[in-house]
């Protein structure tokens, strides 16, 4: 039997978590500001979810986006093959989780991410950190009041919580993007911070 499919692994977590939480379809409609009928379909396998609507899922069922996204699998040697795995995408971003790792207190999502020219992502914020690897191109991210910029082998760390933004700079941009939860995500803040080299900053 082949891999389930993406729309299909998203439904199942999303009923599951909701049915968890005790939650309505209506009251889930209300905690993410995503249509009842368009979490209806999405419930279904239907439907084509943008990474806007998958973060807000994640907020609002307070869980890791790969809670949402990753099927249940047996332990031992994990190989992934990038052609095979689904994206999901926004009007500038393209993600591709590649792997989940859960570290006693600590949740780790890595994704190989794509940002193409001529757009802008911005993210309202969610729980934990991001740390972005930039391996090709020059990339403008970070803290919409302060981003940084990247160039190929930079390395940034920033709260997640924070409104922040991708945007290329010299594109198109592929880097690893790796988030960081508390297990609990939503429920118990994350402690610590990572600090960041001032010679990242863009100059001027």
């Amino acid at each position: 039997m082949g891999r389930e499919s993406a729309g299909a692994v998203l439904g199942a977590n999303i009923r599951a978590l909701r049915a968890e939480l005790g939650l309505s379809l209506s009251e889930l409609a209300r905690r993410s500001e995503i249509a009842k009928g368009t979490l209806s379909q999405l419930e279904n396998g239907a439907g084509n979810p943008t990474i806007d609507t998958v973060f807000s899922l994640s907020n609002a069922l307070r869980v890791p986006v790969s809670s949402l996204l990753t099927e249940q699998s047996k332990p031992g040697v994990v190989l992934v093959r990038s052609a095979g795995l689904d994206v999901l995408s926004s009007n500038a971003v393209d993600l591709r989780l590649l792997r989940r790792l859960d570290l006693v207190e600590t949740v780790m999502e890595v994704y190989d991410q794509r940002v193409r020219p001529g757009e802008v992502q911005q993210s309202a914020g969610h729980p934990g950190y991001e740390h972005v690897v930039v391996t090709s191109g020059v990339l403008r991210v970070g803290p919409i009041a302060e981003p940084y910029v990247l160039e190929p082998g930079d390395y940034v760390c920033f709260p997640g919580h924070l409104p922040h933004l991708y945007e290329t700079v010299e594109g198109p941009v592929t880097s690893v993007l790796m988030l960081q939860y508390p297990v609990d995500a939503g429920k118990t803040p994350m402690a610590g911070s990572c600090a960041v080299s001032s010679a990242a900053r863009p100059q001027g």
